[in-house]
């Protein structure tokens, strides 16, 4: 029997999102890293994706409309993403927004990873999105949510410059998702950059304000999510999780625990292994269209 031929991928940004991305893609058994695009030729993740043997340009978009490409990663940030995709739309590829630019089909695998199979535009929200959506879906269905909020700490050492420049979009579009995905007609949002040393694992804190609560299904449910998000991203735990009267208060922790990222950054790994297994369902979906 013939080897499967893998689809193509491509990464835009070079920072420690987009290499990580790179480094996974090169393990992926769908698809190959065919490029690694940024801007400048002093960045030291293009020398990296070139360590890891994927090829690089400093042509940012540019080089990657001129590539033979069947998946687009977009690791830059939320301002350059709407240019990204008017220069893809009629490309015919998939496109996988890491940054929080709002656009395309929101997703988050365990909720409605199912869009991948017929989506070309998919939109990951933010890492903060991935980490909590999981939990208030399951818990939507066993209540009825008047308010959420959601507060978010990240360690500064795995906050990058897209990061930074982002966190006012980061704040919308992961409020604009929890109210689109749960229904709720209320949301709040929080990012903390953390500086303290030794550098804290990603974390979000949530609290929901409800009403026709259901505690034993939601306990119950609550194991079952953490289960399901670990087949992609092993150090995700609800670490605490309490039903009070109409408050329910839970603790997401993740650690990254694969490839070259510390593990501080549970925030790059959740997002990237969301993506990674998004486009490998797309993936998949193509070579069964094709049987």
């Amino acid at each position: 029997m013939s080897k499967r031929p893998q689809l193509r991928a491509a990464v835009i940004g070079a920072g420690m999102l987009g290499i990580d991305l790179a480094d996974r893609l090169t393990r992926s058994p769908t698809m190959t890293c065919a490029l690694v695009a940024g801007r400048s030729t002093s960045t030291t993740g293009l020398r990296l994706a070139a360590r890891i043997g994927c090829a690089t340009s400093t042509d940012g978009i540019d080089a990657v409309t001129g590539a033979d490409i069947d998946v687009v990663f977009d690791a830059s940030n939320a301002a350059a993403h709407p240019a990204h995709w008017a220069a893809l739309a009629s490309a015919g590829v998939l496109l996988v927004d890491l940054t929080p630019s709002s656009s395309g089909a929101m997703v988050a695998p365990t909720v409605n990873g199912f869009r991948a199979e017929s989506s070309r535009h998919l939109s990951l929200v933010s890492c903060g999105g991935q980490a909590v959506l999981p939990v208030l879906d399951m818990v939507a269905q066993h209540c009825v949510p008047q308010y959420i909020e959601v507060v978010t700490t990240v360690a500064s050492a795995s906050a990058g410059r897209a990061t930074r420049l982002n966190l006012d979009e980061y704040i919308a579009t992961t409020e604009y998702a929890v109210r689109q995905l749960t229904h709720v007609p209320r949301a709040k949002v929080m990012a903390t950059i953390s500086p303290a040393l030794p550098a804290p694992v990603f974390r979000a804190e949530v609290t929901v304000l409800a009403s026709d609560i259901q505690p034993e299904p939601l306990r119950a449910g609550t194991q079952a999510v953490a289960d399901a998000v670990r087949v992609f991203a092993p150090g995700y735990e609800v670490a605490s999780f309490t039903v009070d009267d109409q408050r329910i208060t839970a603790t997401v922790n993740v650690t990254a625990r694969g490839g070259r990222l510390p593990a501080y950054a549970g925030n790059v790994e959740i997002i990237n292994a969301a993506a990674v297994l998004l486009a490998e369902r797309y993936a998949a979906t193509r070579e069964v269209e094709a049987l």
